[in-house]
């Protein structure tokens, strides 16, 4: 094996191992799956619309948004603005020019990256209906076949027909991006089953729902874009490369969803920060995941996490998106529109381009003139071209959380207790070619030592103090030292510039080098001694003593670390 791994060169070495190795690592805004051989993922919105005759229809919302602001948390946002804008050295909140003849001092009018496309074109309302459905064979979808070009796009589509009165047909359920663009008026429930890095869990969407829809979502990929059937698929193995937020209770049942239901071989799991790692060719680092609704920050030194100094905040690109609306309108350049990112989640996508298209971390003002677009059910898209001030303040809301206002929080781990003492009947045939039924708690494993079995508490603070803290943590100088020179930034707020000057860059996108690290460790664990079988998973679960563990080996870690770093 030695003289092989000598010899062997890193392409070949993916394209033999990585052929068969389909690599997922769910987040709260996207899910990314793709084949290890890959270079990179599909990626594709982690949501689902299901059609509903239901009057009035629920649309799951985030419920931990805090939709209903108080007097006093205005009144912090606008101070934690005005601290913002003494740092960018530009006007406060309030304050006027006190010479209007003078001109204004501003950045490029056209923005502030010439290699960014600009994202100002309007999106269309996804068609729900289909003319001239036909009945699809079991185990095969009706949707077209997106093509399964590696370019990590998020082509999306939809599935199974039912009648309207019309003459056309409702899809039964729609994924991704289209889901994102239904038009409120259409008998459609976005669901989106992982939110702030856990899973979705409330009253109004119980956990056999939750991962009904998981299960729905990611076979519609492993059938779409991978062309990989269910009858086809004990011929792979997964490697799952979960967020640090997720806890043993969740773990233990997005594996049950793996192995037993979309039937792969074997699974393997390991967390994003080290995952980071390795797809940066690394050995210590501080990771620091910006994802859509959360951050966290962990070390690793010489490929191993250190799980003391993990740190969980509790926004993300998201926020920065309503912060950007919120200081636009208090700015009075928001045109006289209804944009709701609760109602209507195609205005979030506006507001998430416009951010990724213009937002920096910069001194001085920063203006540019765009294009805006309003959507209304049943009316043409508007646009609305405009002048936006201040698109530097946004994203120091990572910095300034109250800039974001604070979200109110469910008692998320009551919710999980009371749902994790509940039986689910348990799936027992396969309806068109999905598993659309439902997953039983799985108590026998309740005690088994992987991750610790309650959620971890969210900080309070924003991301330069969580950093500090994190690698202060670790108590010794040395280590501190090699830290504060390689803080790793990844995730898709990443981008955003200005970031990157205070960090290492990636040498992998950010958006992708968790998955990519996963495909590594998992192209090069010969060994697979942490690996679980399906046979294994279902029949018996995990017994303690048995050496079999789903959490990162320091032995696997050794042997890939040495590989890389030859």
């Amino acid at each position: 094996m030695a003289d092989y791994l000598k010899s062997v060169v890193p392409s070949q070495l993916v394209s033999e191992r990585g052929s068969n190795l389909i690599v997922i690592n769910p987040g709260s805004g996207n899910v990314r799956i793709g084949l290890a051989s890959q270079d990179v993922p599909f990626n594709i919105p982690h949501c689902i619309a299901r059609y509903t005759n239901q009057v009035p229809k629920r649309t799951v919302q985030d419920q931990m948004l805090n939709s209903q602001i108080t007097t006093a948390q205005h009144m912090e946002r606008e101070r934690a603005y005005d601290v913002v804008a003494s740092q960018l050295k530009i006007p406060f909140l309030d304050e006027e020019v006190a010479n209007n003849s003078l001109p204004r001092k501003m950045g490029r009018v056209d923005g502030f990256n010439p290699h960014n496309n600009r994202k100002d074109t309007a999106f269309d309302w996804t068609n729900v209906h289909e003319k001239n459905v036909k009945s699809p064979a079991a185990g095969e979808s009706s949707v077209n076949k997106g093509s399964n070009n590696e370019s990590g796009d998020q082509h999306d589509g939809a599935d199974a027909k039912e009648p309207s009165s019309s003459g056309n047909s409702f899809n039964q359920f729609i994924i991704g991006e289209e889901a994102l663009k239904i038009s409120p008026a259409e008998p459609y429930c976005l669901r989106r089953p992982i939110r702030r890095g856990h899973l979705n869990i409330s009253q109004h969407y119980p956990m056999q729902q939750v991962l009904e829809d998981l299960l729905v979502i990611w076979e519609w990929i492993l059938i779409e874009k991978l062309h990989i059937p269910l009858s086809e698929r004990n011929m792979y193995a997964a490697i799952l490369v979960v967020p640090e937020t997720f806890d043993n209770r969740e773990i233990k049942e997005i594996l049950s969803i793996v192995l037993r239901d979309l039937r792969f071989s074997s699974a393997v799991v390991h967390q994003e920060g080290l995952a980071a790692v390795f797809g940066n060719g690394l050995s210590t680092a501080c990771v620091v995941n910006i994802g859509s609704q959360v951050t966290s920050v962990i070390c690793v030194e010489d490929g191993v996490a250190l799980p003391s100094t993990e740190k969980t905040l509790p926004f993300g690109g998201e926020d920065i998106s309503r912060c950007f609306l919120w200081t636009q309108r208090h700015h009075q350049t928001w045109p006289q529109i209804r944009t709701d990112v609760l109602s209507k989640p195609i205005d979030l996508l506006m507001l998430n381009s416009l951010r990724e298209s213009y937002c920096e971390i910069r001194e001085g003002e920063l203006d540019a003139v765009v294009v805006v677009h309003s959507y209304e059910a049943d009316a043409p898209v508007g646009s609305h071209k405009t002048r936006l001030t201040a698109l530097n303040v946004p994203p120091m809301g990572l910095f300034y959380p109250m800039l974001l206002v604070p979200d109110v929080f469910n008692d998320y781990e009551d919710m999980l207790e009371e749902t994790w003492q509940m039986e689910f009947p348990r799936r027992s045939e396969m309806q068109d070619g999905f598993y659309p039924a439902v997953h039983a708690g799985l108590p026998m494993w309740d005690n088994y030592p992987v991750f610790a079995n309650k959620p971890k508490k969210e900080e309070k603070v924003g991301l330069a103090e969580a950093i500090t803290s994190s690698i202060l943590s670790t108590g010794r100088i040395e280590l501190q030292k090699k830290l504060f020179s390689s803080i790793q930034l990844i995730g898709g707020v990443a981008l955003t510039g200005g970031l990157i000057p205070a960090v290492l860059p990636s040498r992998t996108s950010p958006m992708f080098v968790s998955w990519k690290g996963g495909a590594i460790l998992g192209i090069l664990d010969f060994g697979r001694d942490a690996w679980l079988h399906r046979e294994d998973w279902i029949k018996n679960g995990i017994h303690i003593g048995s050496g079999r563990k789903y959490k990162d080996s320091y032995f696997l870690q050794a042997q890939a670390m040495c590989y890389i770093n030859s």
